[in-house]
């Protein structure tokens, strides 16, 4: 089993119990997301349910040199899920309540394992969503940890500018939480953009405080056809110049 040893095994068997496998079969399910990328599969998973499973997993294998790598929703592009030295994968799907929705302050914080369509059902009723639209049914901490986009973007901008503060756990098991819900700060670091789009490099997001939107009144939308590329980014650049509220933009071309 590569390099996981008999005692950590051990150890991370009596903490988590039948939320450690070492199952080929979970483990290549862990080793790949949906890059083009060849999957290398970790030597065991753990299931985590809290910040202090996650930190307790990374003390442990901290303690005996095993990486780790984060896992939430398995859609990701980069690459990062592949255990290229084996180690230790901690999944963070069973990470999924909702902590508390400030409807009125438009702020929420999640727990890293919810997802992005989980949210906007919890949140359908209040009068405000959850703009960042990358496509995938994307966890929120994944998407946090690759600075994930969308066609919002133009908009409401990436995960960079939506992300209010995080609960992180760093690689010797510390937890240190980023930030505040305040809007307007600048005392000291801004540690929450050194973590947003660091691809669990220096550390596993495990909750999220993020910005919430108000649900528009009335949506329109049009499909406009161009002679060239040119052409179709010249309005483009012509629409945003002018400050008309446009939601989301995409360019496609014939390919």
């Amino acid at each position: 089993m590569g390099i996981l040893s008999v005692e950590l095994s051990g150890q991370l068997l009596a903490r988590f119990g039948d939320r450690f496998s070492i199952s080929k079969a979970l483990r290549e399910q862990h080793g790949r997301g949906e890059s083009h990328h060849t999957p290398a599969i970790p030597d065991a998973v753990v299931f985590a349910q809290s910040t202090d499973d996650v930190a307790e997993a990374v003390r442990l294998c901290a303690a005996a040199g095993v990486p780790v790598i984060a896992f939430g929703a398995g859609t990701s592009l980069e690459g990062h899920l592949s255990a290229v030295r084996g180690g230790v994968s901690i999944d963070l799907s069973q990470m999924s309540q909702i902590i508390r929705v400030s409807a009125e302050d438009l702020d929420c914080t999640v727990q890293a394992g919810v997802t992005r369509e989980q949210l906007n059902a919890h949140l359908r009723d209040q009068g405000v969503f959850f703009p960042i639209d990358p496509g995938a049914n994307a966890s929120i901490g994944g998407m946090a940890a690759t600075r994930a986009s969308g066609t919002n973007a133009v908009r409401y901008g990436t995960m960079r500018e939506n992300v209010l503060s995080l609960t992180v756990v760093l690689p010797t098991g510390q937890v240190i939480r980023t930030g505040g819900r305040a809007r307007k700060s600048s005392a000291g670091y801004d540690l929450t953009r050194l973590f947003v789009g660091s691809e669990g490099t220096l550390g596993i997001i495990t909750d999220v405080t993020l910005r919430l939107q108000g649900v528009p009144e009335t949506i329109s939308a049009a499909l406009c056809s161009f002679e060239s590329v040119e052409q179709a980014v010249g309005a483009a650049i012509a629409i945003v110049q002018l400050a008309i509220p446009i939601a989301r933009m995409e360019l496609m071309d014939r390919a």
